[in-house]
């Protein structure tokens, strides 16, 4: 079951995403692969930008996604599934209710340029890759030149 995440979600939240990002460690240059992942400081801040929604097994969160609406778009900012609990769908039904609550016309996703795993997971639900990653990065988020780098952003329109 899909629930909006709340603050007191947050070390669920933060054990979640620590654990996922560990499927970056030698896929990612290094220097951008900090441990943790994500500091609790940097997920406080994230959580007070976007929305969060998890899904549930049995009471506990096994996967999350992060969403915001930036000017004209919708971002999926973050998305992570205990790794026990991958390729059970827990993802798809993440992506597919952020396409349902989104109110812009289009969704951008950014992600590592090695993690095929997720431009895989991305292309299957029709994302595209843009190949003015460079000019959307710099539009959208706020990252590390080594990061904009390494990374690719994928779309979509939803309406």
């Amino acid at each position: 079951m899909i629930h909006t995440c709340h603050p007191g979600d947050i070390e669920r939240i933060y054990f979640i995403i620590n654990e996922a990002a560990k499927a970056y460690e030698g896929v990612i240059p290094a220097d951008c692969y900090p441990q943790p992942y994500m500091s609790m400081e940097e997920l406080e801040r994230e959580m007070k930008e976007m929305t969060f929604f998890g899904w549930q097994v049995k009471g506990e969160f096994a996967g999350v996604i992060g969403f915001q609406p930036f000017k004209e778009v919708t971002l999926i900012r973050h998305l992570y599934v205990l790794p026990q609990w991958q390729r059970l769908g827990i993802a798809s039904q993440l992506i597919d209710n952020t396409k349902r609550l989104a109110k812009t016309p289009r969704l951008l996703v950014g992600t590592w340029a090695d993690a095929c795993w997720a431009i895989v997971l991305y292309r299957k639900h029709g994302f595209k890759l843009l190949a003015n990653k460079d000019e959307l990065l710099k539009k959208y988020w706020h990252i590390p030149q080594q990061q904009m780098e390494n990374s690719v952003v994928l779309g979509m329109n939803i309406r």
